[in-house]
């Protein structure tokens, strides 16, 4: 059954399996704020359970917006969850400030049964660097983007990666859209590294990063609206935008985006690839707009796999 809420808008949403149950993390806004818009400033992060990835049960809300003044004051945005060697789980996730508006960055929350969640001290751990990334006020672009953590750690490698929604600080304004990139051994200490894309792919902006090894391939999925292309990418794919996947090589090094491929599906969104109970893949997002008007539900999973060229594709 797909996860709609009856009081909420429901949107960016990310997974974490504890061995015997899928625990959804996802954005949520209340109904009552009319405009589907508002739904941006007026987030917290809910949690659903489930067995099968179809039928969920919804439990307490893990997060909610800091007290002022904090770097989260004013919105809990997308993330991902990991758990460390010693068993502990860590929420990385996005926050704004009422203080700054605009500007995004990463902290972090940890769980020891991914139902309370306390968020470190420390928060933010993670900001743009000036050396490779656009920072407020460098372009005409609307916000700071810094968002979206997804962290992951190779096989046979000790070091945390984390995959950010950023932007370069050079380059045309439409076509500045990098993939961000910072290092740990602990989780809890961060380097900003270099993008590990360059700007000129055809993106303002990659969002919701994930990377994946689905049926052998090695993908890194992104989302990005089609109003965020550059001219280049419209006339590749007119005006769909969606979830795109390129295929990668693992670890990851000089990423070229201008290939990446469209998943056929353009009614979903901030979606992301989860291996079901049978170990078959599926893809998980929100119903985006249909017929003009945001729906603002998860989908049921659908069932996926990968080509070593096109990417992400439909399993037949």
């Amino acid at each position: 059954m797909t996860l709609r809420l009856p009081g909420q808008w429901v949107w960016d949403s990310w997974y974490a399996f504890d061995g015997e149950n899928y625990h959804a993390f996802y954005l949520q806004a209340s109904r009552a704020l009319g405009d589907p818009d508002r739904r941006h400033r007026h987030p917290s992060v809910g949690h659903a359970i489930s067995k099968d990835l179809r039928n969920w049960k919804v439990v307490a809300d893990a997060l909610a917006i800091g007290d002022v003044p904090a770097f989260d004051d004013w919105s809990t945005w997308t993330g991902s969850v990991v758990r460390d060697d010693a068993g502990l789980w860590w929420m990385f996730y996005t926050g704004s400030s009422r203080a700054e508006g605009l500007i995004q960055r990463v902290g972090a929350a940890t769980s020891t049964d991914l139902i309370t969640w306390t968020k470190l001290e420390s928060n933010p751990l993670v900001e743009a660097d000036a050396r490779w990334y656009e920072k407020l006020g460098d372009s005409s672009w609307n916000d700071e983007a810094w968002r979206d953590p997804w962290v992951c750690r190779f096989p046979g490698d000790n070091t945390w990666h984390m995959f950010i929604t950023a932007r370069a600080n050079h380059g045309a304004v439409d076509n500045r859209g990098v993939m961000g990139h910072a290092t740990s051994t602990d989780l809890r200490n961060w380097q900003v590294q270099p993008p590990l894309s360059q700007p000129g792919a055809g993106f303002g902006q990659l969002e919701v990063f994930q990377f994946a090894v689905v049926d052998d391939i090695p993908l890194m999925i992104f989302n990005c609206g089609w109003r965020e292309y550059a001219p280049e990418t419209i006339a590749r794919v007119g005006k769909n935008g969606g979830v795109w996947s390129k295929v990668v090589d693992s670890p990851l090094a000089g990423v070229d985006f201008s290939d990446s491929q469209l998943y056929p599906n353009y009614d979903i969104y901030a979606a992301r690839v989860v291996q079901g109970p049978n170990q078959g893949w599926y893809l998980l997002g929100f119903v985006n707009e249909v017929d003009g008007q945001f729906v603002g539900e998860i989908c049921d999973p659908i069932p996926v796999t990968a080509d070593s060229v096109r990417g992400l594709i439909p399993k037949s």
